[in-house]
């Protein structure tokens, strides 16, 4: 097998844990390099680190599969992982819905996996991961027979691995547009055409903490999509709910979600600009009991990260604007290159301008099947806070 050997001056972060092995890391490889093999690595002195796929076309050189160097990859290494994966899974009472397999923190760089129902859609980011998909595949049918798979590999980060972006079934075609529960509502989930593998699970614990605080209120959300938070709202007895999203698609779903809940009434959607719209809002001195934003991601590349902030800032300083005093701002943040504390401090800094006082709530990451490691900062992605207005 081919060996690589990293430098001798190198970060800790491998050695420490983390999966990623860069190019500027490595200083000898002993051996044929095809793109996607698995290759040993060492350390300079010869100690063995790990067991991963190698892909020189990548910045991220090597990515570790084990660390156990009596495992071997094959077909059935992947049996293992996944198998070990839906039994973390189930411990923690995801059973239904779920994130199966959260790329690195389960081990399994490059590659998710979620789960609906009995239909199970995956992403195999990096061609290392591609090349093992049919043993995922594979292994996806004999531990749960599902109804069907669906591969949604239309993302750009898959040209950067030399491969092309493409989606389709990876079993027999079924019906790709199902409904699942989620904390006792129904909500349409479009496999096909939805944002990433068509649902946002991450937020499925989140939206469980707004269930006190939107009882009678007046509701505002901002960036609804397919307006999970709002319908959550409504079905926690809110007054009424008003949700924006740009996404005509969008609103279309979200209004099917709230009929689907019997929340017609109570949740309306506009397909408009969220920013223009809260500006408008702000113009018209609108007041809501409560504001929940949450946008997609701001930036994915570390040159913008300041952009990111100050669009973060900028609405929520809009959103305390639109609140009555005493009420709550619901907010997060998805985008992987803010840091938590980095959030908190633009949400001090927007509480500032807006001349309010804050008082927490509660401050979390995303749902507990996308776990983390505390070791790999990239798998802390998600911020959801809420705090009272004063």
């Amino acid at each position: 097998m081919t060996k690589v050997f990293l430098k001798k001056q190198i970060q800790n972060r491998v050695l420490l844990g983390h999966p990623w092995i860069f190019g500027n890391e490595v200083g000898e490889i002993k051996g044929d390099v095809q793109a996607g093999d698995i290759v040993d690595v060492y350390t300079h002195k010869g100690f063995f680190l790990g067991r991963g796929y190698i892909n020189p076309q990548s910045q991220i050189l090597v990515r570790l599969l084990t660390r156990d160097k009596n495992e071997e990859i094959n077909p059935e290494f992947f049996y293992r992982r996944l198998l070990k994966c839906w039994e973390y899974r189930q411990k923690l009472g995801y059973i239904e819905n779920c994130r199966l397999v959260f790329g690195e923190a389960d081990d399994m760089p490059a590659l998710v996996i979620d789960k609906f129902n009995d239909y199970f859609v995956l992403q195999t980011l990096a061609l290392g991961m591609e090349r093992w998909k049919d043993a995922i595949v594979d292994a996806l049918n004999r531990i749960f027979s599902p109804k069907g798979i669906y591969e949604r590999n239309d993302v750009p980060v898959r040209e950067l691995e030399g491969m092309t972006q493409q989606k389709g079934f990876l079993s027999a075609p079924f019906d790709t547009n199902i409904i699942i529960n989620e904390n006792g509502l129904k909500f349409h989930v479009d496999i096909v055409n939805g944002q990433k593998t068509g649902y946002f699970l991450d937020q499925q614990d989140n939206r469980r903490e707004i269930q006190q605080i939107v009882k009678g209120a007046d509701v505002l959300e901002a960036f609804c999509y397919t307006g999970t938070f709002s319908c959550h709202a409504g079905y926690y007895g809110a007054k009424s709910v008003m949700g924006l999203d740009i996404s005509e698609h969008a609103v279309h779903t979200a209004q099917r979600n709230a009929a689907l809940n019997n929340l017609q009434d109570v949740c309306q959607f506009q397909a408009v600009n969220a920013f223009d719209q809260l500006k408008q809002y702000t113009r018209e001195d609108r007041k809501f009991d409560v504001v929940i934003l949450d946008p997609p991601a701001f930036t994915k590349s570390r040159e913008n990260i300041q952009k990111a902030v100050v669009g973060y800032k900028e609405i929520n300083l809009r959103g305390m604007k639109l609140l009555n005093q005493g009420g709550f701002l619901v907010t997060a943040s998805c985008t992987n290159l803010v840091s938590p504390s980095l959030f908190l401090e633009t949400i001090d800094a927007a509480a500032r301008d807006a001349k309010k006082r804050l008082r927490q709530v509660t401050f979390q990451t995303q749902a507990k099947d996308h776990p983390i490691l505390r070791n790999i900062e990239n798998t802390t992605y998600l911020k959801f806070l809420i705090v009272e207005i004063a």
